[in-house]
């Protein structure tokens, strides 16, 4: 019985293995031209039968199904495999000019059914160029013998998506190879996107060719970059042309000398520069009346926040997590603002994004964890969280909030009110231990006189005199300072300055390791943090608008001021930008600490 139910189940593990290796797909062409004929392909990976597949009204059927088989193994490891491959072939030929769309198919392999994927075919109207020769992609070629490469007959364009968007709204730019030639591209130069932020479509390493009619031609296209902007200005802003080396492979004539000639062709390659037509981009600001919370944020976006526990004890962590999901410019979204109770002790937040970047846009996570400890125990409340973002549906700002969070501290382990007093008493006892027993001294011992009496010597009067001296010039001299250390604010203005040249020494590691990212990120964060101290403001409420409207007040010179912002705005292009050069780097960080030291010496507080 044993070995019944053995060779059961075995049997059921090999024909759920093959079951879950069983490939059947469908193949044709994305595109073609009316008139011409294209083969569809049903392919299976095993011995099968009963295929059935749905009428196609579009399309005239010309043959088939034909069906041919293949047999491939292979030893590895000492195993040897082997796989049967079943092909159905027809050759099929449009009826009209159109998309049209071509049902799964359904096949049979041992005894169950199948289901192929459908297919979309897109039929081109022919080319208005009678005179050419289709090719076998069914894109017109030039005559024979001609070496002109003309200017409609290879190009490449900057497709925008959009032409008409708001700041910090993301749109497609796609630069796409137009062809009626066999050819390849030696050199390619795309152009700076200078007032955008760019973040590049990832695309096959291996270049998919399509057909595609344009202008009553039939090309051989190819798309060669694709990258999302996010525009950093209002204003008329223009992408600059492309410039793009181009080999071309052309028939030549020459002069019959035999029979033979006339079988064999000769071939010349020809260089070719091709430039793309600039494009212009029309950004329109954000409207008037931005949230409090309005940090940037462009697209559509939900938020949903959590927190660990509602209870916890004095000296253990509270975890707030919160998630941002949406479309539009994740990556540059700023974390949003948790305010906790003034006796938590809080920690930078944790983020982690996840990002996909596609045709259709940039879209994804981001999830910041923000972690403080609470000192005290007693009741507290994090007040609601939000974030604001600009609805590019709606056309409106929008709000999302989370909370208000009700939370109860207990009373920790042993003194919770003061947990660093009672753990310094704890090690303390321990350091002692061993030393609380006193010998007997029965050497070097020395006796001292009754008659000598130390209280109301000069000696002793010193020992009061000399002390109470120093603490009256100490007080005298410190007192200015503890008074200003007691202003917070006034603390971090003058602090400011060391916390900069502090994170610039961090920059400058970063750019020895030519890390290009985390430097400019580096750059950005000692530049948003200097302002934020030494103007005293948060750094979230920190805006380029307000920034330079508070160093307005402080009667700092407009020229520092523009420099200061062209220095933000480089870091912000540059993290997205194609890779800088190392001297561009350098220049950066000469400016920016020079930048820091004129704003330091004409701000003083």
């Amino acid at each position: 019985m044993r070995k019944l139910v053995f060779l059961f189940s075995l049997l059921l593990f090999v024909l759920v293995s093959e079951a879950a290796d069983i490939k059947f797909t469908a193949s044709a062409p994305n595109a073609i031209v009316m008139g011409e004929q294209f083969r569809l392909s049903f392919t299976v990976n095993a011995e099968a039968k009963d295929l059935r597949v749905q009428e196609l009204p579009d399309f005239e059927v010309l043959m088939g199904p034909s069906q041919s088989k293949s047999y491939s193994s292979s030893w590895v490891n000492g195993q040897s495999t082997s796989e049967t491959t079943i092909t159905f072939t027809y050759i099929l030929m449009p009826k009209k000019v159109g998309t049209f769309n071509i049902a799964p198919a359904t096949i049979k392999v041992n005894g169950a059914n199948y289901v192929s994927n459908a297919l979309s075919i897109k039929v081109l109207p022919p080319d208005k160029a009678s005179a050419g020769a289709s090719s076998s992609e069914g894109a017109s070629s030039p005559q024979p013998g001609s070496q002109a490469i003309t200017s409609d007959g290879l190009f490449v364009k900057m497709l925008v998506d959009d032409r008409n968007v708001y700041e910090q709204q993301g749109f497609v730019v796609t630069f796409k190879l137009y062809s009626l030639y066999d050819c390849g591209l030696t050199g390619v130069k795309f152009p700076e996107f200078e007032g955008f932020l760019a973040q590049e479509v990832e695309l096959p390493e291996q270049k998919q060719w399509g057909l595609e009619n344009y202008n009553g031609r039939n090309y051989r296209t190819v798309v060669l970059k694709q990258t999302v902007l996010y525009p950093q200005r209002s204003g008329k802003l223009t992408i600059p042309a492309g410039k793009f080396d181009a080999v071309v492979r052309v028939r030549t004539q020459q002069k019959v000398r035999s029979i033979f000639d006339d079988f064999f062709d000769s071939y010349q390659d020809v260089k070719k520069v091709i430039t793309s037509s600039p494009a212009s981009v029309t950004v329109k600001p954000l409207p008037a009346g931005k949230p409090a919370s309005f940090s940037g944020a462009v697209g559509n976006f939900t938020m949903n926040a959590s927190i660990n526990s509602d209870r916890v004890k004095a000296n253990e962590a509270v975890t707030i997590k919160l998630k941002l999901t949406g479309n539009g410019n994740v990556k540059l979204i700023k974390n949003p603002e948790v305010v906790f109770p003034n006796d938590f002790e809080i920690y930078d937040p944790k983020v982690e994004t996840d990002i996909k970047t596609t045709a259709a846009g940039v879209s994804g996570s981001k999830t910041i964890e923000y972690y403080a400890i609470p000192r005290y125990a007693g009741d507290f409340e994090i007040p609601a969280i939000e974030f604001s973002y600009f609805d590019t549906k709606s056309l409106s700002y929008k709000t999302l909030k989370a909370g208000p969070y009700k939370l109860h501290v207990e009373k920790g382990d042993g003194n919770a009110a003061s947990p660093v007093i009672n753990n310094f008493g704890e090690k303390e006892s321990l350091k002692y231990i061993g030393q609380d027993i006193r010998y007997l001294k029965i050497n070097d011992v020395r006796f001292v006189s009754k008659d000598d009496v130390f209280f109301g010597s000069f000696i002793y009067v010193l020992c009061y005199l000399i002390p109470s001296i120093l603490f009256v010039v100490f007080f005298f001299i410190y007192r200015k300072q503890v008074k200003e250390n007691a202003n917070i604010a006034l603390v971090r203005t003058k602090k400011a300055n060391k916390m900069a040249v502090k994170r610039l020494k961090n920059a400058g590691k970063l750019l020895k390791a030519n890390d290009k990212e985390a430097f400019y990120e580096e750059v950005l964060r000692a530049l948003w943090g200097y302002l934020s101290d030494k103007l005293n403001i948060p750094q979230s409420n920190l805006t380029k608008d307000n920034v330079e409207a508070e160093l307005i007040k402080y009667g700092v010179d407009e020229s520092l001021i523009n420099e200061f912002m062209r220095i933000l705005n480089t870091c912000e292009f540059a993290r997205y930008a194609p890779a800088q050069s190392s001297d561009a780097m350098d220049n950066l960080y000469e400016l920016t600490a020079d930048a820091i030291g004129k704003m330091e010496n004409t701000i003083k507080k």
